[in-house]
């Protein structure tokens, strides 16, 4: 296989504004029900009273989350048609012409990365916009989009030499999983995977 890419998210960086999410819903021309790119919110915390005095510890925080084009990719091994597969240059890809749209590849990836799109009748998902990053040496247009500069793109030996080897904050799952290939900078407030003292504030929205 030829070098694997993956993407960096900056979760100190990012406000949730969703550029990144309605750049792609727009370059890939998806419906309002279809985002390949998703902002997840994880918020907690609470006010307490104390002999009259108010403290609390409430924290929020985003992380901009797409299609993670794992080494042990879930999607991939549930497949009955082989549309859902891992290229030879890494980037795990759903072949629409075949694919009969079961879901079942959506419902085993931890990150919901597949979408079942109901105008083409079959499941679609983030390709890493490998055609402009092959073919045409440009970023993902999410990671274009950014105004923060939160996200990155680039073979991921160099982006965990440059920013380490975190891949799972909470509401992710552990990284043993998939082996996402993914590298997150924490914000300050964020919690690790499998945390239970916050929430995720925003379900309808990924």
């Amino acid at each position: 296989m030829s070098t694997q890419y993956g993407f960096y998210i900056d979760s100190s960086r990012c406000t949730g504004c969703k550029t990144c999410e309605l750049a792609c819903k727009d370059y890939k021309d998806l419906t309002p029900e279809v985002s390949f790119r998703r902002i997840y919110e994880y918020a907690g915390g609470d006010w307490q009273e104390d002999n009259g005095v108010w403290r609390q510890n409430v924290f929020a925080y985003y992380l901009s989350i797409a299609c993670n084009h794992c080494d042990d990719p879930a999607c991939t091994k549930v497949c009955p048609s082989g549309a859902m597969h891992k290229r030879e240059d890494g980037f795990v890809i759903v072949d629409e012409d075949i694919c009969i749209g079961c879901r079942y590849c959506h419902m085993a990836c931890p990150y919901g990365a597949p979408q079942y799109n109901a105008a083409k009748g079959h499941m679609t998902k983030c390709d890493g916009c490998h055609d402009r990053v092959m073919n045409e040496g440009k970023k993902p247009i999410c990671v274009e989009s950014c105004p923060l500069r939160a996200l990155d793109f680039a073979p991921i030996a160099e982006l965990r030499k440059k920013y380490g080897e975190l891949a799972a904050v909470a509401p992710l799952p552990g990284a043993h999983f998939t082996r996402p290939n993914i590298v997150i900078k924490p914000n300050a407030n964020s919690r690790s995977s499998g945390d239970t003292t916050g929430y995720l504030a925003n379900p309808e929205e990924v």
